[in-house]
């Protein structure tokens, strides 16, 4: 055990005979990929959270190091867009800090690259070089004529660019905001994007081939998860929800900057409605359940916070608020601002019943000119 702790090629076969067990890994080439691509070269020092929230450093120095990389997590790279915060955790021991930059999980990185479908002679656009892992896996699968990078951060795309030359894979790297895409190499036969996104960005669309397409995940607080678009060429778009819940931190523009005030007030102000009610909360905002999906589209733009004793809290940009604080076997709803946001949790749950109890996988998208928009039979929502 303590021999196969240190061997990474060991460490690997063990983690592709995972993905391989779980599904997330159908296609030959990309168990090759992960077989062959060392993710430790991409990770020479990150971040692991601690018991009380903060982030201590890991680098090859510590005795975990390998284990820790090849297990199936993310590995936090960079905190608040600060590269100092990690001189500060080794001179600390540890440091607060919110994720801006990681190596993602790899069962969701599996999952994404099988659902991207790319094949030999497409050009891919990867959206966030991030440790420039990801890239090093469309390398190995595709050439690296054929696959172009963008990170918005030049000190995070400075990094992937020397791993993955180290690890001797030149894709093209672009310093610049990936909400534009990068039109000097389109158009492009797969887009992916390794962060989340509130809307699909035109310019991902418009960079790309008829019938190209185009893989992401929604930032969204209730009702994340992976999309894919079959785009027509024109700016526009046509595909589903996949049945898998990918959750990334968001692209840099499509943060939610507004929410940590009003998570504040949320949390202090006066009630204007006080009572009980019968839904669960954990319905509504535990990625496990199968109405969260749902919940997030009559509940859109809410963003969620966890608090202690299994409190909730829900904010919206418009100044509505909610404190959910369970107590027995119900739970009490304190509300304020100019809607109730629980009542339309609590009538979507009602239409989501009604309506069978839809899973997300059975929900379209669609961008065209006159939005985007979640799709169920005639039903829409818009995003």
């Amino acid at each position: 055990m303590h021999q196969t702790a240190n061997d990474p090629a060991a460490l690997r076969d063990q983690l592709v005979d995972a993905l391989l067990t779980e599904g997330a890994v159908r296609d030959p080439r990309w168990a090759r990929a992960f077989l062959e691509v060392e993710r430790h070269a991409f990770l020479p020092r990150f971040f692991r959270q601690l018991a009380d929230g903060r982030w201590g450093p890991v680098d090859a120095d510590d005795p975990d190091w390998l284990p820790l990389v090849y297990r199936d997590r993310v590995c936090v790279t960079q905190l608040d867009g600060d590269d100092d915060a990690w001189l500060r955790a080794v001179g600390d021991g540890a440091v607060h800090g919110v994720p801006t930059c990681s190596s993602s999980m790899p069962t969701i990185m599996a999952i994404m690259l099988e659902v991207l479908d790319a094949r030999p002679g497409h050009d891919v656009l990867e959206i966030g070089a991030g440790t420039g892992y990801n890239a090093a896996l469309l390398c190995h699968a595709l050439g690296d004529d054929h696959v172009t990078t963008v990170d918005v951060d030049p000190g995070v795309l400075g990094r992937a660019r020397d791993h993955l030359a180290a690890a001797g894979f030149r894709p093209t790297c672009v310093a610049g905001d990936g909400e534009r895409g990068h039109p000097d190499r389109a158009p492009y036969d797969r887009v992916i994007c390794t962060c989340a996104v509130s809307r699909i960005p035109t310019a991902w669309l418009t960079q790309t081939k008829p019938g190209a397409l185009v893989v992401t995940t929604l930032n969204r607080s209730i009702g994340a998860g992976l999309v894919r678009l079959v785009s027509d060429g024109r700016g526009g778009g046509e595909g589903r929800v996949l049945p898998e819940d990918g959750r990334f931190m968001p692209l840099r523009a499509h943060a939610q900057g507004w929410a940590n005030d009003l998570l504040e007030v949320a949390r202090e102000a006066k009630a204007e409605e006080r009572r009980r009610t019968a839904l669960n909360p954990r319905l509504v905002v535990d990625q496990r359940s199968p109405f969260e999906f749902f919940a997030g589209l009559v509940l859109a733009d809410v963003v969620v916070s966890h608090g202690e004793r299994d409190r909730v809290h829900l904010v919206h940009a418009d100044g509505s608020w909610a404190r959910l604080r369970p107590r027995g076997g119900s739970t009490r709803v304190e509300q304020g601002g100019p809607r109730r946001l629980w009542r339309l949790a609590e009538d979507g749950y009602r239409q989501w019943l009604t309506l069978g109890r839809p899973r997300r996988e059975r929900f379209g998208f669609t961008v065209d000119a006159e939005g985007q928009r979640f799709r169920l039979g005639g039903l829409d929502w818009p995003v």
